[in-house]
């Protein structure tokens, strides 16, 4: 399959010094990069446990409207 990918100058004379240094065609550089890329999924990991703080207990049901406008108008 062809594809036509717009590639900035700068970008192409990059790719175009690569590829004569590695002795490949721009096209076998970027499908090796393109590959590389797809290839390096970050694995998940487990995250630490989210840290707990002992605040005393609950100053006001927040399901409660009336009670939490006046805890926040204290």
């Amino acid at each position: 399959m062809k594809l036509t990918v717009s590639i900035s100058d700068s970008v192409m004379s990059e790719l175009k010094q690569e590829a004569a240094r590695q002795g490949c065609t721009i096209s076998e550089l970027v499908e090796r990069a393109l590959r590389t890329l797809l290839q390096e999924r970050p694995s998940a990991r487990e995250l630490p446990p989210l840290p707990e703080y002992d605040t005393g207990g609950a100053k006001v049901d927040v399901a409660d409207r009336d009670a939490l406008y006046g805890v926040m108008d204290e």
